[in-house]
């Protein structure tokens, strides 16, 4: 799927009715087009055929290719866009200025004699305010599409001349503009908050070569060059920092206004801020395959992904504008053909009311810009979303499932305890354990490492081999050393005298004979038992899967109040144990899954909704998850699940109060109680302040 950028799109209609008539032909296999961001997400193998389409559909649209475009939220605010918003500031006031004198005419002057100059001053503010409306219904009705918001309003207004109601129809024509200048502002502000998100992408690395350093393009610089960072400058690629300490911001990636302490041989990520110091950098990621890359990728496709409520919309404004045509149409006829004294000057202006009444802008505009806002304020709080169809499946959790170690635990193991039998003296097992985990990369096995201390001779190690679920085999100074799980115990018949031990527990065998156990403990994360109690408040319920045994589970589901937990599992044991809390959801209830985004990618693929936590940076979680957590706090998910609520309780504030005082409105127009001006604000007045209530979400 390629994304490119739509240039001159001025209306959600106008975008809802390209992705409709793109929809239809045989050449696309999926397509989206959102109106928020000005892009176009397709999957074609004739983009050509694709553009000329755009331009039979809407001719001022241009398909700009990704080549030759800056990413979308840059190329949304220009001069000539300013300018253009001045024009219509300019223009709304002259038409204002205009209808005041004409109206003060109609009403000073009653000669009739001079009625044609009356005409001229309503004529004259109608074409300044609404030749670009009669402009396109007219291009519209030639190409054969002829229910939209620009029929609706040409020919309510025309109608109004029509009937002499010419100050109502500037008035509604008018007003219509201001809608659609305040439609603007709002799809800017919305632009502009991913826009200063797009904004830590670097400009520039200072590669180190031969003793000298160059600015360059962040893409040019290769796996293994070294570059370097100073004070104030961001981040470009990540890498592992090979000289240098300092502090550095994160708030662009995590939303965590706090700087973080890093020193020789961290790993710092593109994107983030060097305030203090030096650094020499090693960079590990091109630029294409970097978290910052991934990030902006995933941000930027976001909207593609729509919620059914946003397809509905679209949906029901297509067949529901022609259906208020054909209605207001019935208004005007059969009343005045079937019952005594009714007038067709009457009823003809009550059905124009009634047209203007049901322009669905409010809808078509409110609804896509609210979850666009919900995306854009997540994102601002290191909450990445990957669509609103995820805002949407958020809303419906109702079980959240976390992964124990690195989700609600610190993952930072420490040996706490060596016990010995037989024996063996602790510095002897701690060494055989530490020459069997040499090869490997798990936290338990650095914690080992690091609890030894000393350096390892590779030669004494002849063999190592992982037992799956178990632990490992090896042989070292020739003889067969045993470390693992209680299982592994059992499995290998080794006469021991304990099984259940409190913590993550290692057991060391040697030559088949049990030597003592080493005690290794994990800290369970600040906010953890907060939000596993937040999420119980909302009525979620917590489900822990660990692969730790019985007693190590459930001390920790103890300490965090988690009820429900499941102990010595496999990753294909955790997606089982998803598959079957599904199952026994309600219909209509999601399954959330919290991992740590390293080795938990099947499950989270297989939840309903699949969180990575903490996984700035891992490959697996970016692609995998449909909600990515830049930090490491747990409360993130409770905090997502709020911003997804609060989205949708204001995309349906939206609908409601629209559709409420369109109803309310429209009854009004029928009975003849309503006029233009009243219609004016059941249309835009109702779009107004659907789109400024959609605008609160980026403040979630």
């Amino acid at each position: 799927m390629k994304k490119y950028q739509l240039k001159n799109i001025d209306c959600a209609s106008c975008a809802a009715k390209i992705e409709n008539e793109l929809k239809k032909l045989k050449d696309v296999k999926f397509v989206s087009v959102d109106f928020a961001t000005s892009t176009l997400h397709i999957e074609t193998d004739n983009i050509d055929k694709i553009k000329i389409k755009i331009k039979e559909i809407e001719p001022e649209v241009e398909v700009i290719l990704p080549s030759s475009v800056e990413p979308f939220a840059k190329t949304s605010f220009t001069i000539n866009e300013l300018a253009e918003n001045k024009f219509t500031i300019i223009k709304i006031v002259l038409v204002i200025a205009i209808l005041i004198f004409g109206m003060a005419y109609e009403n000073l002057i009653h000669n009739t004699q001079f009625k044609w100059a009356e005409y001229l001053v309503f004529i004259t503010a109608y074409l300044i305010s609404g030749w670009k409306v009669i402009l396109k219904a007219a291009k519209n009705i030639f190409k054969g599409k002829i229910f939209d918001e620009n029929f609706l309003m040409t020919i309510a207004t025309i109608g109004a001349f029509a009937l002499d109601e010419m100050a109502e129809g500037v008035a509604v024509m008018l007003f219509y503009v201001v809608g659609e200048l305040f439609q603007d502002i709002a799809v800017n502000r919305s632009r502009k908050s991913i826009k200063a998100l797009l904004e830590i992408k670097p400009d520039y690395a200072n590669l180190k070569t031969n003793g000298e350093t160059k600015k360059v393009s962040p893409e040019s610089v290769k796996v293994g060059e070294h570059i370097i960072v100073k004070t104030g400058e961001k981040i470009p690629l990540d890498g592992e920092i090979i000289e240098g300490n300092s502090f550095v911001e994160t708030s662009a990636l995590t939303g965590e206004s706090v700087p973080r302490k890093v020193r020789e041989k961290d790993i710092v990520l593109a994107g983030m801020i060097n305030q203090s110091g030096l650094l020499t950098i090693k960079v590990t990621k091109l630029f294409n395959e970097s978290s910052i890359s991934k990030i902006l990728e995933l941000v930027e496709n976001a909207t593609s992904k729509k919620a059914q409520t946003e397809k509905f919309i679209t949906t029901f404004a297509k067949y529901y504008t022609p259906v208020v045509v054909f209605g207001a149409l019935l208004l005007a006829v059969i009343p005045p053909l079937f019952f005594a004294g009714q007038t067709f000057t009457d009823w003809i202006y009550r059905a124009l009311v009634v047209l203007v009444i049901s322009c669905p802008c409010a809808l078509v505009i409110s609804i896509p810009l609210g979850y666009f806002g919900g995306i854009g304020g997540a994102s601002k709080k290191g909450i990445l979303v990957k669509g609103s169809n995820f805002l949407d499946a958020l809303t419906k959790v109702k079980t959240v499932v976390f992964d124990k170690t690195g989700t609600l635990t610190k993952g930072e193991f420490k040996v706490s305890e060596i016990t010995t039998v037989n024996g063996f003296s602790k510095e002897t097992i701690l060494e055989y354990a530490a020459y069997s985990e040499a090869h490997s990369n798990h936290p338990i096995a650095k914690s080992i490492m690091e609890a030894y201390g000393k350096g390892l001779d590779n030669t004494r190690i002849k063999n190592v081999e992982e037992i799956s679920g178990h632990g490992i085999r090896a042989v070292v100074d020739d003889k067969e050393i045993l470390i693992g799980n209680d299982k592994l115990l059992h499995k290998e018949n080794i006469e021991h005298d304990v099984c259940n031990v409190e913590g993550t527990v290692v057991h060391v065998v040697v030559n088949k004979k049990y030597a003592g156990h080493i005690i290794i403990s994990d800290r369970i994360k600040d906010d953890a038992i907060e939000t596993v109690s937040s999420l119980k408040q909302k009525g979620i319920k917590t489900v822990m899967l660990t692969g730790d045994n019985k007693s190590t589970a459930e001390v920790y589901a103890k300490k965090l109040g988690i009820k429900e937990y499941y102990y010595e599992l496999l990753p294909e044991n955790k997606v089982e144990h998803i598959e079957k809390l599904i199952e026994q959801s309600n219909k209509g209830d999601n399954v959330a899954f919290v991992g740590d985004g390293i080795n938990d990618a099947p499950v989270i693929a297989r939840a309903d909704v699949g969180i990575a936590m903490g996984a700035l940076g891992s490959d697996a979680a970016v692609e995998t998850a449909d909600v990515v957590l830049m930090t490491d706090s747990p409360m993130q998910v409770v905090h997502s699940i709020e911003i997804a609520k609060r989205t949708r309780m204001i995309v349906w504030q939206n609908i409601g109060f629209a559709m409420g005082v369109k109803l309310f409105f429209i009854i009004l127009g029928v009975f003849g109680i309503a006029t233009m001006w009243e219609a004016v604000f059941g249309d835009m007045g109702v779009a107004i302040i659907a789109i400024l209530n959609a605008m609160r979400v980026m403040k979630a």
